[in-house]
């Protein structure tokens, strides 16, 4: 319909009142109202055979759908009845071998059902795409501890069958690697571990640079994760490299070639010996190896612990913003209602500006999150990248 209101019915009224007056032709009319004159006629056909109440909105679902759930419906509730614990998957096998080739529901109308009946969750919506924000433009790494590269080299077993996950840490300007160390498993508090020990030895740099990939990236806003916030919140900024596009680091590739090569071909019988490889050979990268890049000079004799190390942000937010605290899962309370923010955010303080009565801007420090709208029951819009 071309009108952008709700109250069709009132409309249609107003329509059949007018033509009741005689003073404008069905032509003029159906201009005026802008509907065809087809629309016209069966409106005022459809008051003629039953009034006003003809011109109620009717339901535009065909006569058939209303016989074919009177059929099925019933014997899909028996089934969850009898099967409390099939999900819609197994009840759908199951109807598929009670009835074959009877045309029942599909699956997903099964899982609907099943959640009607009250023996199911409804999936939790998708929030909305947010603001867009430019990324953060990679660094160069001029001088020591300017940037920092980290990543995994790809996993792989040793003589006795155990698994190696080294972490490699990297600096970008000098080619010095910090650390090249079996983390198992690879998650944030042991990757945060080993790096708050570094910047303890080496002071922190000014920006990581790392992939995508978990623990560094994941899913939440400006795809953050616990420990990527926790860096910035020491001041250390964090660069992501494009989806899918390791060619971003690939100085850092190069070298993950060469650790292996000496080191890993063939691999260690045990883990403690596969770790001296480790440090034998990041020993002789650092000291030892000249790199063409560097003149044919070696990490060790340009890499230097700067005197200072980025300051701590003091972030504080204005007055007439609102303040509000993710709990351990990454959710708020606002406007009377759960709003998953992220659990990558949890226990810290955030600052909503207003944008309009309905609409909040959520940000964390100067970083721009997404926006929380009244209306939308999903969560946190994330930002997205332009």
């Amino acid at each position: 319909m071309p009108w952008n209101i709700n109250e069709l019915e009132k409309v249609r009224w107003d329509f059949v009142r007018a033509f009741i007056k005689k003073v404008e032709s069905m032509q003029s009319l159906c201009q005026r109202f802008k509907i065809s004159r087809r629309c016209g006629y069966k409106w005022w056909a459809r008051f003629v055979a039953e009034g006003k109440a003809g011109l109620a909105e009717r339901k535009r679902r065909p006569g058939w759908v209303e016989a074919w759930q009177r059929r099925w419906r019933p014997r899909i509730l028996a089934l969850i009845q009898a099967e409390k614990d099939f999900g819609p998957e197994k009840l759908h096998w199951l109807m598929e071998k009670r009835w074959p080739r009877q045309g029942g529901p599909a699956q997903r109308t099964i899982g609907r059902w099943l959640v009607a009946a009250g023996h199911g969750r409804r999936r939790l919506r998708r929030p909305r795409a947010g603001p867009r924000v430019a990324r953060v433009r990679p660094s160069r790494g001029r001088r020591p501890n300017d940037v920092w590269t980290a990543d995994f080299k790809g996993w792989f077993l040793t003589g006795n069958k155990t698994r190696v996950c080294p972490l490699t840490v990297r600096d970008l300007a000098t080619r010095f690697v910090f650390a090249v160390r079996h983390v198992r498993p690879a998650k944030e508090p042991q990757v945060g571990a080993v790096l708050q020990t570094l910047f303890r030895r080496y002071r922190r740099p000014h920006a990581i640079k790392v992939d995508n990939g978990a623990p560094f990236g994941g899913p939440g806003p400006r795809g953050w994760t616990a420990l990527s916030v926790a860096w910035i919140r020491l001041g250390v900024r964090v660069e992501f490299n494009r989806p899918g596009c390791p060619q971003d680091n690939a100085a850092h590739e190069q070298m993950h070639r060469v650790l292996k090569k000496a080191t890993a071909t063939p691999p260690a019988y045990t883990l403690a010996e596969q770790q001296r490889r480790f440090d034998r050979w990041r020993r002789r990268y650092n000291h030892h190896r000249p790199h063409r890049s560097l003149r044919m000079r070696v990490p060790g004799q340009l890499y230097h612990v700067p005197p200072t190390q980025p300051a701590r942000p003091d972030w504080s937010y204005p007055p007439a913003w609102q303040r509000l605290c993710p709990d351990a899962k990454g959710r708020v309370r606002w406007r009377h209602r759960q709003r998953l923010i992220g659990q990558a955010f949890a226990r810290r303080s955030l600052g909503l500006k207003p944008i309009r009565p309905d609409v909040m801007a959520v940000y964390f420090g100067p970083h721009l999150l997404g926006t929380l709208h009244a209306t939308d029951l999903a969560g946190l819009r994330p930002v997205r990248w332009r």
